[in-house]
C-alpha cells in the first residue's frame, strides 16, 4: 500500500479517541497476529483479546472497555464498534484502479447515446444506440452497454461487463468483471421432437445500491422484468433465471442458482451453492443453508437446510439419527436374534 496516514487522522475519520502516540504513521492494515509497527489492526470479538499480548501493531481499533488490554507501545483508537470503524479505514487505504473522467479513444459510442457529466469510459468499451449513462459513472475496459439501456449515476462497471438491450441499472450499482446482465432466459418448448426457443422479450431491472459479483449471470425476462431489489448483494458465479424477483437487502452467496419465476423476499440469505427451484416463493428474511435445495412456498423467517430443504431443526435431528444408524442396526440385529431364540424356545415348548 502506498497511502499513509497519521493515527490522529485515522481517529478523526472513525470518530474515535486516540490513546497513546497519535503522531505515528500508519501504512497499512493487518490482523492482530500479523500486524507490524506501521500497521493498524482491530479487535471486535472477545476471542481476539487474548491475542493482543503478542501484537506488534502500531495502532488498534478497540472498544473503550477493552482499552486496559492494549499492550504498552500500541496506540489504541477507542470506538464503540471496531467492526464498523475498520470499514472506514479499509476505504481510506483502498487503491482500486481509478479511471479519470473522459472517453478513451478506442471506445465505440453510438451518436445517439447520452452520457452525463464526469463519465469515464475505458478502452474498447461499447455503448449502443439510445443508451444513457448517468453522471460520475465509470465503465472500465471492454464494457458493453446495449441499445436503449440506462445506467444510473455513480455506478462502477468493471472490465468486460455486458449489459444487454433495454435493461435498467439504478444508481450506485457495482458490477464486477465478466458479469452478464440481460442474457436470454433459458426457455424452450418441445415441439415435434425438437426444442424450440421461446423469445425472451423482457428486460432486467437492477435497483439502487446493488452489488453484483464477477461472472454472475442475470437473465432477462420472457416478458416484463427480472428484478433485483434495492441494496441486494450478489456474490460471484451466481445464476438468476428469467422473471425472478428479488426483494431489497437480500444476500446471495457464491454459486447460488435461482430458477425461473422465483420470488425471493426482502432480506433473505442464500448461502453458497444453494438452489431454488422454478416458481418457488420465499418470504422475507428466509435463510437457506449452503448446498440446500428449496421448492414450494416458504414462510417468513424460515431457516432451511438439506435437499430438498426442510426445517433446520428437523434436519439437524435427522443428521444425528443418520450418524446413529450403524449402532441402531446392530441393536436391531441383536433384537432379531433374541426374538428368533424366543420363537424357537416357544415352538420347542409347544411340541413338548
Amino acid at each position: 500500500m502506498s497511502k499513509t496516514y497519521t493515527i490522529i487522522r485515522i481517529a478523526q475519520a472513525v470518530n474515535g479517541q486516540a490513546q497513546g502516540d497519535a503522531s505515528r504513521t500508519i501504512t497499512g492494515i493487518s490482523s492482530v497476529e500479523a500486524a507490524g509497527p506501521e500497521q493498524i489492526t482491530w479487535v471486535a470479538q472477545d476471542a481476539l483479546l487474548k491475542k493482543l499480548s503478542g501484537c506488534r501493531a502500531g495502532a488498534v481499533l478497540i472498544r473503550p472497555q477493552w482499552a486496559p488490554e492494549v499492550p504498552v507501545g500500541i496506540t489504541a483508537i477507542l470506538v464503540e464498534r471496531p467492526s464498523h470503524a475498520i470499514i472506514t479505514v479499509l476505504g481510506m487505504f483502498d487503491e482500486s484502479a481509478a479511471v479519470a473522467p473522459g472517453i478513451h479513444p478506442t471506445a465505440v459510442i453510438d451518436a445517439t447515446a447520452v452520457l452525463g457529466a464526469n463519465v469515464s469510459v475505458g478502452p474498447h468499451a461499447v455503448i449502443g444506440p439510445q443508451a444513457f449513462i448517468g453522471d460520475n459513472t465509470v465503465l472500465h475496459a471492454g464494457v458493453f452497454i446495449g441499445q436503449a439501456t440506462c445506467v444510473g449515476v455513480n455506478c462502477v462497471l468493471w472490465p468486460n461487463v455486458v449489459v444487454r438491450e433495454r435493461c435498467l441499472i439504478g444508481s450506485r450499482v457495482i458490477i464486477h468483471p465478466n458479469a452478464t446482465i440481460g442474457a436470454d432466459g433459458f426457455g424452450y418448448e418441445l415441439i415435434d421432437g425438437r426444442h424450440v426457443k421461446i423469445p425472451q422479450i423482457g428486460n432486467v431491472v437492477i435497483e439502487d445500491d446493488v452489488e453484483i459479483g464477477a461472472n454472475t449471470c442475470i437473465d432477462r425476462a420472457k416478458f416484463a422484468s427480472t428484478r433485483i431489489g434495492q441494496g441486494t448483494k450478489i456474490d460471484n458465479q451466481v445464476q438468476i433465471a428469467h422473471n425472478v424477483e428479488i426483494g431489497q437487502g437480500a444476500i446471495l452467496a457464491g454459486q447460488v442458482a435461482v430458477g425461473g419465476s422465483v420470488k425471493i423476499g426482502p432480506y433473505c440469505v442464500l448461502a453458497g451453492r444453494a438452489g431454488v427451484a422454478d416458481h418457488a416463493v420465499l418470504g422475507s428474511q428466509v435463510v437457506v443453508a449452503s448446498c440446500s435445495c428449496v421448492s414450494g412456498v416458504i414462510p417468513d423467517k424460515a431457516q432451511l437446510a438439506g435437499i430438498y430443504a426442510f426445517d433446520v431443526q428437523d434436519w439437524r435431528r435427522s443428521q444425528i439419527a443418520v450418524r446413529r444408524l450403524p449402532k441402531l442396526l446392530e441393536q436391531v440385529r441383536e433384537l432379531a436374534r433374541r426374538v428368533a431364540e424366543l420363537e424357537s424356545a416357544k415352538n420347542d415348548t409347544n411340541r413338548g
